[in-house]
């Protein structure tokens, strides 16, 4: 047999966290009791002999993929740690999942039910991990296939062949529940994604019983529509407070139900909210992949709203790749589309609504920023983001329903002041953003406070206004501590 070799990868990662091998062993052994691996303890010299080569028992390589991807602020995968993942045979535990509508429905009722019973239970569960590359877009692309004829019946198809109902909701009790989606939408609008999240997930296993009987055609669309808006809205809602494969497995079970209700206008917003997770954990060609999928899949259904949605996350996702000339097209398709709102009189759905100017203005000041960055924090682009991000927070300050993209907006603002060397209006707009995230909970506004404040001090930290708000952010955003995902 061939002797060990280094784990090279490995060592590449963990030489870059700057961690000693006691460090990272405290934090295997801590994370391990949190998901309740209480037989895990880890010590030194097992982090060496990781290091030089053994292959660490689960679930620790699903926990060191954890631990590294919340240090970097990406993404980084079992194998990218040069380990390999035990392949989980649980059904429906990743997102290659069955396009069936009654596999779809006890698929998020499964789901569901375990991520209440586990958060309620406090325990992480370790069966889940995020999803990138082929292995997330291959499956995605299949909400284009046509359903095969073979498919198992459904409650959808069995209304389609017009079979006897079985299941008894009224009219008025079914808009209650598709008013009850919009309450939840407004309250996590103003308030973040952890004040709800459970009852948007208890409501969502409510429906998944509903969808067990049979219905008249309409109404078995308009429950799979219900059951496709409350799944992206706990996925939205999983991402806000830094579950991420809890809400990337959320996104994909709400793309199957909108697929069984033909919503492909929903299904495209699903897709762009993907598009914008692989954009914060810095998998931009995925997000360009998932962004393209959508327009492709809505090109016939999309209205001009939808479409300037579409193309300002096209132009997000270019400008995380640093393709100026086609992040500058999206951005400019983005404002032409968003121009024929006026001259169209198409009714558009309720949960497009949220696109408006102020979101307009702040999608496109990100995408100029973000080229900032990748032109090595090139003043040109800051300037061009400025008017743009003063337009977004402006139009946001008169906006109560949305107070967290407000405060995302002034986070932003004060990321431009950094890059234009402001760093007394950096810590003011980043003051007026902490005054909102006291108010609401949403753990990616208390990140991205702490990620400014941190980028300002290494800079500025002699500058007066930079230390008070670090000195507020420790007193009044202390660190947060996640959610137990399923």
């Amino acid at each position: 047999m061939g002797e060990k070799q280094p784990n090279e990868q490995l060592t590449t990662w963990f030489v870059r966290s700057g961690w000693s091998k006691g460090e990272l062993a405290r934090q295997v052994n801590r994370r391990a009791r949190q998901i309740g691996a209480s037989h895990i303890s880890t010590d030194t010299s097992r982090v060496r002999r990781w290091l030089d080569g053994e292959s660490p028992r689960e679930p620790i390589p699903k926990i060191l993929s954890d631990l590294f991807s919340e240090r970097f602020g990406s993404l980084v995968a079992i194998e990218d740690l040069g380990l390999k993942a035990v392949p989980n045979l649980a059904p429906g535990s990743g997102v290659d999942l069955p396009w069936n509508g009654s596999q779809t429905v006890q698929l998020i009722s499964d789901y569901s039910r375990s991520d209440l019973m586990l958060n309620r239970r406090g325990f992480l569960g370790t069966s889940l991990a995020l999803t990138a590359g082929s292995a997330l877009i291959e499956p995605m692309q299949r909400w284009l296939a046509p359903t095969p004829s073979s498919m198992p019946t459904t409650a959808l198809t069995a209304a389609r062949e017009g079979r006897a109902p079985t299941g008894r909701i009224s009219g008025p009790e079914l808009a209650l529940l598709e008013s009850t989606v919009r309450m939840f939408r407004e309250w996590d609008a103003q308030n973040g994604g952890g004040l709800r999240r459970k009852a948007v997930v208890g409501q969502l296993h409510e429906v998944c019983d509903l969808l067990q009987e049979t219905y008249p055609a309409d109404t078995t669309r308009r429950l799979f529509q219900t059951t496709s808006q409350l799944a992206h809205l706990a996925g939205w809602m999983s991402y806000d407070i830094g579950m991420h494969p809890s809400a990337q497995k959320y996104y994909v079970l709400a793309l199957h139900a909108a697929k069984e209700a033909g919503d492909r206008p929903f299904g495209a917003l699903i897709l762009s909210d993907m598009c914008r997770q692989m954009i914060h954990l810095n998998r931009s060609s995925d997000a360009l992949e998932l962004i393209h999928l959508a327009q492709y899949g809505s090109r016939e259904s999309a209205g001009p709203r939808q479409q300037a949605l579409l193309h300002a996350m096209e132009a997000r996702a270019y400008a995380n790749l640093g393709e100026v000339n086609k992040c500058y097209r999206a951005a400019r398709l983005a404002e032409d589309s968003f121009g024929d709102i006026a001259t169209t009189s198409a009714e558009e759905p309720d949960w497009l609504g949220f696109f408006s100017e102020a979101e307009l203005n702040a999608e496109n000041a990100h995408s100029y920023r973000d080229l900032s960055y990748h032109a090595g924090r090139s003043e040109v682009y800051a300037l061009q983001a400025q008017p743009v991000m003063e337009r977004a927070v402006e139009l946001f300050s008169h906006d109560e329903k949305h107070q967290r993209s407000y405060a995302l907006n002034l986070i932003g603002m004060a990321s431009v002041h950094l890059l234009q060397k402001e760093p007394e209006a950096a810590a003011s707009s980043a003051q007026q953003a902490v005054d909102i995230a006291t108010r609401i909970r949403s753990e990616r506004v208390n990140t991205r406070i702490r990620k400014t404040a941190e980028a300002a001090l290494g800079e500025f930290r002699d500058v007066g206004d930079v230390v008070r708000l670090r000195d507020r952010i420790d007193t009044e955003l202390p660190e947060f501590t996640r959610p137990q995902a399923v």
